[in-house]
This record gives C-alpha cells, sequence and structure tokens, in this order.
C-alpha cells in the first residue's frame, strides 16, 4: 500500500472487489445548552411558553412520550399546567472521526493504457476498467515498475486506500420543571370588624293611607327612649316636686306676715 487514494497492485491469486472499512475516532468535546421559560398555554399537545428573554414560542405536536421531570415525578404534556417553569438542557456531542475504506480487487490484466487506466479479467470472468492514480507504482514479482511495466496475462491485486475526515454529532435532551407556587396566603395580622351595641330596628313607614280608604290610620310608632334619660326622670320629677313645694312655702309665708 501507498499513499491515500492510491492504487497498489502485487502479484497474486484472488477474488472479487472486497471493501473493508476501519474507524478511528478522536476526542469528544460536548456544548451544553439551557433554556428556560414559563408556561402560559396548554393546548391539547401544544405547548405555549414565556422564554427567560420575553419572547414567546410555540412548541407544537410534542409527542405522547415526552417527559418532564418534576419533583422526582415524570409528567407528560397532559400533566403540565400554566405557571410551571420549565429548564430544558441540550448536551450536543460531537466526535471526529477518520473513516479508512480500502477497496481490493484481484484479476487479469487484460488491456493496459499507461500511465491512465488498466482494464482487469475478474474471477467471474466480467472486465473492469480501473483508473491508475498520478505516480503510482507497482510491486510486480518483487520488482517496482509503474503502469509502464503492466503487461497483458499478469495476475495483479490492486487496492485502494481511502482516508476521510467525519464529525459524529449526537444530542442528548432532558427536560425539568417546577410547580407553580401557591396562592399567598392573608396575613395574620388582619383586623376582624366586631359589632358592638344593639341592632338597630327599620324605621317605620311613614307614607300616607290610600286615597278613599275608609277608617285607615297611619300606625302610631312607639317614640324610642334613651335608656339614660329614662333612669334620670324619677330624679327630676322629684326636683319639680320640691321646687312647687318652696314656692308654696314661699307664698304662704309672705301672706302670714301681712297678716
Amino acid at each position: 500500500m501507498l499513499a491515500i487514494g492510491t492504487m497498489v497492485f502485487a502479484l497474486s491469486a484472488g477474488a472479487q472487489v472486497q471493501t473493508k472499512t476501519n474507524v478511528r475516532e478522536g476526542q469528544s468535546s460536548q456544548a451544553v445548552r439551557v433554556d428556560r421559560g414559563e408556561i402560559l398555554t396548554v393546548e391539547g399537545n401544544d405547548l405555549i411558553v414565556r422564554m427567560e428573554d420575553g419572547s414567546i414560542r410555540h412548541f407544537e405536536n410534542i409527542p405522547e412520550s415526552a417527559a418532564v421531570t418534576v419533583d422526582g415525578k415524570q409528567l407528560g404534556i397532559h400533566d403540565l399546567k400554566p405557571g410551571m417553569k420549565l429548564q430544558r438542557t441540550i448536551t450536543t456531542t460531537t466526535t471526529p472521526q477518520i473513516v479508512t475504506t480500502v477497496q481490493t480487487v484481484t484479476g487479469k490484466v487484460w488491456y493496459v493504457n499507461p500511465p491512465l487506466s488498466v482494464i482487469l479479467t475478474l474471477e467471474n470472468g466480467t472486465n473492469q476498467t480501473f483508473k491508475i492514480p498520478k505516480d503510482q507504482k507497482f510491486n510486480v514479482n518483487g520488482q517496482t515498475v509503474d503502469a509502464f511495466g503492466l503487461k497483458k496475462g499478469m495476475m495483479v491485486t490492486a487496492t485502494k486506500i481511502v482516508e476521510a475526515p467525519v464529525s459524529v454529532i449526537s444530542q442528548r435532551k432532558s427536560v425539568s420543571g417546577t410547580m407553580p407556587p401557591p396562592p399567598p396566603a392573608p396575613p395574620a395580622d388582619t383586623p376582624l370588624l366586631i359589632a358592638e351595641g344593639e341592632p338597630t330596628a327599620a324605621p317605620a313607614s311613614t307614607e300616607p293611607p290610600a286615597a278613599g280608604s275608609v277608617g285607615s290610620e297611619s300606625p302610631t310608632v312607639p317614640e324610642k327612649t334613651n335608656p339614660t334619660t329614662r333612669s334620670y326622670l324619677p330624679y327630676i320629677g322629684l326636683g319639680i316636686l320640691l321646687v312647687i313645694i318652696a314656692l308654696v312655702a314661699t307664698k304662704f309665708a309672705r301672706g302670714k306676715s301681712r297678716t
């Protein structure tokens, strides 16, 4: 085997075209992205979320198998509620690889067009044309020759080696959430209104009797007496009585003095 992408010929017996692939992996790298938001609306399998930057995003047709981890429990799309906070973590892993492909064919030289191509007769009797890379060298019976050294009837084995760098990218997503906070309880020191005193009776109707009615009279509403005034009535009456007695005694004394 010579350089990448070349053909190497050697004298041998052989079979049909064979392909082998070898993969060498390099050091993997990871990138982590975290998206946060608050659920605004859940409609069927659609989710509307206000993201951390204030933008509104509409997630459509979320599969039934999708799960959100909330307080250690796995919740589906139909278990989500407005007000819940979601966090989605996306881990992207990139692994560089070198893929080496080796193609080998064995056949008899049927025709050669140096330095461009050679036609080989394969084991099944079919002829196939192969391009000869620039500056290709061949090992024939232990000797190194170029394309001009190939002759009709030689049994040769051609090997083509191709190395190609590729990157394998994989993603892993996980979604976690928290339940919305409960509504706030009323303050413990909120004062309560307590009614004091006796209930007040509703005022009586003062509408006049209907016209044409006979013998109808307005109901007499008993006058309310203040409890405090009522308790002083005996003393007021006694005072008035003493004043009258004093006046009578004075008048009587004046009449007697004149006599």
